[in-house]
């Protein structure tokens, strides 16, 4: 009989990585993003890795759990992470979600002890030899995950005062990497950003960042995608900075160029993003996705009960693993759809994404920025997106290995870092004087 292995140590090593200039409503990217790496060791030598958002807040929040991890059997992931809940909970956390919310205060409202359950079930899978797809929720649904091609207006670099990395210059035959850091501000720029990311990913389904421009402007954008790859399915994210009159008009308009839309509109007129998103649904009958009116169990309630959304985009950083399989397991039961939303990342991240979307049963492709890191893996045998899918390695875990000397170079930039957060008003600033955050006007509609 095999004794449950017990963990002896718990490293928390904060990375960076290098970004493009792209554009949301929160702004532009800075240079680098930064996240938090967990890595559990046990007693049988094994290491159970994961990944999360970067921070100083969730830094200090991973490294008060160490505690309640060490000394206990990797099998006790469960009490570990409700011993975690109940006596720390999330201090910074203010209740109020992500309506509105500016992406500089994101690292206050994930749940960071997600990342803990991560590497214990990476461990889990490790002493089991089992894919973790097979260990979580209701095991194993596909053995492919489909993925969608995150398509982002980008700023033209040169005009930011900024270190942007300009791969480009050493990209060899890859037109990917040549273009993903140079200025996509029109229609042509989007679609052929989709082109080079079909060609090289496989990619049939699509997303685009909106926020950036009117509403008018990138609606257009979207039908231009729609006329030159008729089979693809095609999404806008605009984060809710529409107004309600706004996002009905073009939906009218625009609106059959669409597989669905993400979080066109949010709280207006003394009504909450759920009440607005139903009455949008309502008058359209458009297919909604949300990642903001939605994203823990107070909200999932009414949001399900006034039928305003389709899609849930239940991110496991801030759902945990199994709480966000039990919101795909509701969703399925009820007829409507899990996915889940992306932040810059790494190929940690983009192999949790693989196992839990594996493990949903009914889902709509999935987010990744991981796109625009591609290069800078943190781990070996990495999982690839080929022909627009990630196909589920019959390897134990979460199916890779953390890279000791390639972790050290990204916490050494890190380290280098003077600003450890994320902000994209700074960059935005250069391109823009005195720009500020606004949740309700796109980024250029000032």
């Amino acid at each position: 009989m095999n004794v449950v292995p017990i963990v002896t140590k718990v490293r928390i090593v904060p990375i960076a990585g290098y970004d493009s200039p792209t554009l949301t409503l929160s702004g532009c990217h800075y240079p680098f993003f930064t996240r938090n790496i967990v890595i559990i060791e046990d007693d049988s030598g094994n290491k159970g890795i994961a990944e999360i958002h970067g921070g100083e807040p969730i830094k200090k929040s991973l490294e008060s759990y160490v505690p309640f991890i060490v000394g206990h059997d990797i099998m006790d992931y469960r009490n570990i992470i409700k011993n975690i809940q109940k006596k720390i909970g999330h201090p910074n956390d203010k209740g109020e979600g992500i309506q509105k919310l500016d992406i500089s205060q994101l690292q206050y409202v994930v749940h960071a002890e997600a990342a803990i359950e991560c590497a214990l079930l990476d461990l889990v899978g490790k002493f089991l030899n089992k894919p973790m797809v097979d260990i979580i929720g209701q095991g194993r649904h596909r053995d492919a995950v489909p993925f969608l091609g995150y398509l982002f207006f980008v700023a033209n670099r040169n005009k930011i005062d900024l270190p942007y990395i300009h791969d480009d210059e050493t990209a060899g035959n890859d037109e990917w990497f040549k273009i993903r850091r140079s200025e996509i501000m029109d229609a042509d720029g989007i679609v052929n950003e989709a082109r080079v990311l079909h060609e090289k990913y496989g990619f049939t389904s699509f997303k685009l960042k909106g926020g950036v421009l009117a509403g008018e402007t990138e609606m257009k954008v979207v039908k231009k995608l729609h006329e030159t790859f008729p089979e693809y399915r095609i999404n806008i994210d605009p984060n809710g900075c529409w107004s309600l009159d706004e996002a009905v008009k073009l939906m009218k308009k625009y609106g059959s160029s669409l597989t669905y839309v993400e979080d066109p509109t949010n709280a207006e007129a003394g009504f909450s993003g759920r009440e607005v998103l139903s009455y949008f649904r309502n008058v359209t009958n458009m297919s909604v996705a949300t990642n903001m009116i939605a994203v823990n169990w107070k909200q999932l309630y009414p949001a399900l009960q006034m039928k305003a959304i389709d899609i849930v985009l239940a991110d496991p950083h801030f759902w945990g693993i199994e709480g966000t399989l039990r919101v795909a397991a509701i969703l399925n039961e009820w007829g409507l759809t899990w996915g889940s939303h992306s932040n810059n990342h790494f190929d940690i991240t983009l192999a949790l994404y693989a196992q839990v979307a594996a493990a949903a049963p009914k889902i709509t492709p999935i987010d990744t920025h991981f796109i625009w890191q591609d290069g800078q893996q943190i781990c070996d045998d990495a999982l690839e997106i080929k022909d627009g899918q990630i196909k589920i390695p019959n390897r134990p875990g979460l199916g890779i290995n953390i890279n000791e000397d390639k972790l050290a170079k990204a916490h050494e930039l890190y380290e280098k870092l003077s600003f450890k957060g994320r902000d994209d008003t700074r960059a935005m600033q250069y391109l823009m004087k005195d720009w500020k955050f606004d949740p309700d006007r796109p980024v250029f509609v000032r």
